[in-house]
């Protein structure tokens, strides 16, 4: 997943991929604004966002990391929606990393990504008992499936953190205006997880692709990697409607 700030045109993206085993049935979360909550949108399963975006433009996503001890005092959910509820709550990536020092929330087992429409992106991370934050630096902010802030860049071996900061290189090399939400897209193209069974015959690879241009709000979503399979959304349009809705993928 990576959050990225065009420098010739001001316009930010978020974009992730969602690699998961293909048996379960993911959905798009349609929540309008209400006293209890701001409107939001997620994706996920099983009654649980994986992540999603709100009407006041915060983006949150998450990654499984290698398990970590959490600072004493802090407690890691197992149960309930924790993105919807930093959704509904929060306007900003300084208001969703206090809430989880409110909570006293911590992730043995992730790290947990937050962007906004004001250019701030961070990962939170709990490392060895010490929360971290590892900040958006120049333009962007790529996270995957180890923690930014116990390995050195010379020591990262994840390929498809490779392929998308270099991606991201030759986004910032080009020298005209034509970087839209297509050619972000292609950036995370280049680290899909194709389709592919386990010993046991499980299927597993990426699920879903999502990506956000929050400067315009818009929401698009490919399904199993299935361009026939795509929800296009305008996320401020979507959550005027007033009605609450599921959008199932399957």
């Amino acid at each position: 997943m990576f959050y990225y700030l065009d420098s010739k045109t001001g316009k930010i993206y978020f974009v992730n991929n969602e690699d998961y085993w293909y048996d379960v049935e993911p959905y798009l979360q349609i929540i309008p604004s209400s006293k209890s909550g701001l409107g939001r949108i997620w994706y996920g399963w099983e009654n649980h966002g994986q992540g999603g975006v709100n009407e006041k433009g915060l983006v949150l996503d998450g990654a499984v990391t290698s398990e970590e001890r959490i600072p004493h005092g802090y407690t890691d959910p197992q149960k309930g929606n924790l993105t919807d509820e930093i959704l509904s709550k929060c306007a900003t990536v300084d208001e969703a990393v206090r809430y989880l020092e409110v909570k006293k929330i911590a992730l043995k087992y992730a790290h947990v990504f937050f962007g906004d429409k004001s250019g701030k992106a961070i990962v939170v991370e709990w490392v060895n008992g010490i929360k971290q934050i590892v900040e958006i630096k120049n333009n962007r902010l790529v996270a995957t499936n180890f923690n930014l802030s116990k390995i050195g860049k010379s020591e990262i071996t994840c390929w498809r953190y490779k392929v998308i900061q270099k991606g991201l290189d030759e986004l910032d090399e080009k020298k005209d205006n034509t970087i839209d939400l297509k050619a972000v897209a292609d950036v995370i193209a280049k680290a899909v997880q194709p389709p592919q069974k386990n010993s046991t015959g499980k299927t597993g690879g990426t699920l879903y692709s999502t990506f956000i241009d929050l400067t315009e709000m818009k929401l698009v979503l490919i399904y199993k990697l299935d361009n026939s399979k795509i929800q296009k959304l305008d996320i401020i349009n979507e959550l005027k409607t007033g009605e609450k809705r599921k959008i199932k993928l399957s």
